[in-house]
């Protein structure tokens, strides 16, 4: 009996350093990871941080004291830039263009990806292909051809226009990553509502498309980042001065001036773009997280 216990003293004697080992290896992962995040956030919220706070100076305190606090918070920047420069049609203009696309772009790419997802019929990977080559386009080959498309339309230098070159520029996207969300979703479900008499539409809009909801939350975000800051596209197709969007608007502000620009007033502007973009994380986060962590269930 004490043989046998002798033998297997090694055996456990080296499972325990190895464990010991593996701990010590992750926690030096872990500090190393940490530390790269510390990093990486202090480079995303010290110039976050230095905008705001350029954005209560005047032109001469910013390049007097760039990282010193304002002497008098000067609020008038954001009056100026929401009224003097624009800023205040600019943002109207972009909620209008980017919420119209964003509700457009989610309906039609929830069904698009569910149908693709779900149903097998004649040429429907065809399709899914082509929705998947759409994400490799590139935007600026295609600027010219939209600009006559949209011309002979009617349609150029009008919010219409926009909202319609938003969507089909978002749309594979879209689909792209719903594609999965709606595959993975068990199909008894749906046999159960249809047994108990849901239709398609029913079927889809009240049971299934809840289920994706993490998903659907998810690639919202990421349009609305992506139409939100958009600016090749407006840029080549939406020249009238009052129909143009914040990112027109900020770059417009800049180089009016010459070399006088209002650096306050400028980054107060700035301050505007972003501050929408930040709200919508911060109400979305919770799905955002829920999303990634079903997708590591997958």
């Amino acid at each position: 009996m004490s043989l046998k216990l002798s033998k297997k003293s090694p055996a456990v004697t080296g499972h325990v350093e190895r464990k010991s080992q593996e701990t010590k290896g992750d926690k030096v992962v872990a500090g190393v990871s940490h530390t790269m995040l510390g990093l990486w956030s202090l480079m995303v919220l010290i110039p976050l941080l230095w905008t705001l706070m350029s954005s209560f100076k005047t032109t001469s305190e910013i390049f007097a004291s760039p990282f010193s606090l304002p002497k008098v918070w000067q609020f008038k920047n954001y009056v100026s830039a929401w009224n003097t420069a624009g800023i205040g049609l600019y943002f109207f203009n972009t909620v209008i263009v980017v919420g119209f696309a964003l509700v457009i772009v989610m309906v039609l790419g929830s069904m698009c990806a569910y149908v693709l997802a779900r149903y097998v019929f004649p040429g429907h990977r065809i399709i899914y292909y082509l929705m998947l080559a759409g994400l490799t386009f590139p935007i600026f080959l295609a600027i010219v051809p939209l600009f006559f498309i949209l011309k002979n339309m009617g349609l150029l230098n009008t919010l219409p226009g926009l909202i319609i070159v938003y969507v089909a520029f978002a749309l594979p996207f879209t689909v792209f990553f719903l594609f999965s969300f709606f595959k993975a979703l068990p199909g008894e479900i749906a046999e159960a509502a249809q047994i108990d008499g849901a239709g398609e539409w029913r079927t889809f809009f009240q049971v299934m498309l809840p289920m994706a909801k993490p998903g659907l939350a998810s690639v919202a975000i990421f349009n609305f980042l992506g139409l939100w800051n958009q600016y090749l596209i407006p840029v080549a197709i939406n020249t009238d001065p009052q129909k143009k969007v914040l990112s027109q608007g900020i770059a417009a502000f800049a180089g009016q001036q010459g070399y006088a620009v209002d650096f306050g007033s400028l980054f107060a502007a700035s301050v505007i773009v972003v501050v929408p973009v930040l709200i919508a994380y911060i109400i979305f986060q919770r799905q955002l997280q829920g999303s990634v962590s079903a997708g590591t269930m997958k």
